[in-house]
């Protein structure tokens, strides 16, 4: 897992503090229980690990982005630079948890083999990520920019939002007894594209010049207008989520 997106834990928190308000109902499907010894893979700013460590449970956290790994020290949770595909632990929690990170992971496989290696026996796995069909809107337009600028070069899509089926197999092929997968649907306000654009797709701009990065933002604005943006409701993203539980097996 490359580091091609650029985290900034400041804009994070103000611009898409949606990530972490939506994730309850994970925090829920993980069921932490006291004393238990948790695993936030890719936890962001802290703030769903401060959630978890408030029942009584022991957090660790990974995050790939120092700015991130700061913010979650900053607040009392042991935490470390690295990534899925990288993790160094074996047989030590009681459960991985994980939000909004793994449709950023190409490499699935390792990763959850990574994250079998990391789980007691019979632990369990617990995650929500980008799924099939999420924000299609929105890369069909970024997509079509860059179809219009061949001077941009190619429009490298970083995301990987797989079926339900497909992930299900993954995680029996590698260790796992899945116990729930959902697909959902969640259509999730946000403030403004250009905002979104700058937080999730800085690295798919990154070699382009700073004239050229506002030209893109502003024509995926005006692409993705008459589609996702009302004057009653704003702007709202095109989200489908990939919900699943799933334990060790042995």
């Amino acid at each position: 897992m490359k580091e091609s997106n650029k985290w900034n834990a400041n804009e994070y928190n103000k611009h898409a503090d949606f990530v972490s308000n939506l994730a309850m109902p994970v925090i829920d499907l993980l069921d932490p229980k006291e004393n238990e010894i948790i695993l936030d893979l890719g936890c962001g700013e802290g703030t769903l690990a401060i959630e978890i460590e408030k029942l009584n449970t022991k957090v660790i956290a990974v995050d790939l982005s120092v700015s991130m790994i700061k913010k979650t020290k900053a607040k009392g949770i042991e935490a470390y630079v690295m990534s899925a595909t990288q993790l160094t632990f074996e047989n030590e929690f009681d459960a991985v948890f994980s939000n909004a990170v793994l449709h950023w992971v190409n490499d699935s496989k390792t990763a959850i083999n990574k994250i079998h290696t990391a789980l007691k026996g019979n632990g369990r796995f617990i995650a929500e990520f980008g799924g099939y069909g999420n924000i299609k809107y929105l890369t069909d337009a970024m997509q079509e920019v860059f179809n219009n600028h061949p001077e941009y070069g190619q429009f490298n899509n970083p995301w990987y939002f797989p079926k339900k089926t497909e992930y299900k197999k993954l995680l029996e092929n590698n260790g796992f007894n899945v116990k729930y997968i959902e697909l959902i649907p969640r259509p999730t306000k946000i403030d403004d594209i250009r905002n979104w654009l700058d937080i999730f797709a800085n690295g798919i701009v990154s070699h382009l010049k700073q004239e050229q990065q506002s030209q893109f933002k502003e024509e995926v604005r005006e692409i993705l207008k008459p589609k996702i943006y009302s004057e009653k409701d704003g702007w709202i993203a095109d989200y489908v989520r990939l919900r699943l539980k799933a334990y060790k097996i042995g």
